[in-house]
Order: C-alpha cells, then structure tokens, then sequence
C-alpha cells in the first residue's frame, strides 16, 4: 500500500514511461527540444514517447520549433541528463 503523504515524492516508475498526459506505457523513445527564448541553443530538455504518442508529441513540439531530435531512449545519451517533463495539458 502507498500512503499519500503531501509533500512526499511519489515513488519511481521501474522503467521510464511515456511523458503524454495520462499514459503509463513504457516510453520507446526520447523527443530533445527546447524553446529558443528560453534555452540556450545547446540545450536539450526531453519529453518521453511511447509508440503510440511519438507523433502526436513530436507534431506539438514540432509546430512551436522546439523539436530538435526524436531518439530510441536505448540510443540516448545527453551531458546533462535531465528528466522527462510532462507536457501542458491539451
């Protein structure tokens, strides 16, 4: 049983999974992106994909010029590795 403690961190997922809003599928591939009036252009933040959202978020971040490589996550390697965020709610 998990206790829901506020404050408290909710635990690791086993493996990385998908970073679309409500999927717990494991997460196939990374999407490095980042907002040019934000970051640096050597900065990568990432976004996690299962199969099934790879497209719908690589055509979100896509859209905005944000997307700058979508990467098998076994392939993925990043200096200053980041976790994945969650994308806005649509």
């Amino acid at each position: 049983m998990i206790l829901n403690v506020p404050g408290a961190e909710p635990p690791a997922p086993a493996s990385p999974v998908c970073s679309a809003k409500g999927c717990r599928a494991d997460a196939v591939w990374v999407l490095a992106w980042n907002n040019p009036k934000l970051h640096t252009p050597e900065r990568r933040k990432t976004w996690l994909a299962c199969e099934e959202h790879r497209d719908h978020l690589s055509k979100f971040l896509g859209v905005r010029g944000f997307l700058k490589d979508v990467v098998l996550l076994t392939e993925w390697e990043s200096p200053e590795r980041e976790s994945p965020e969650r994308p806005p709610a649509s």
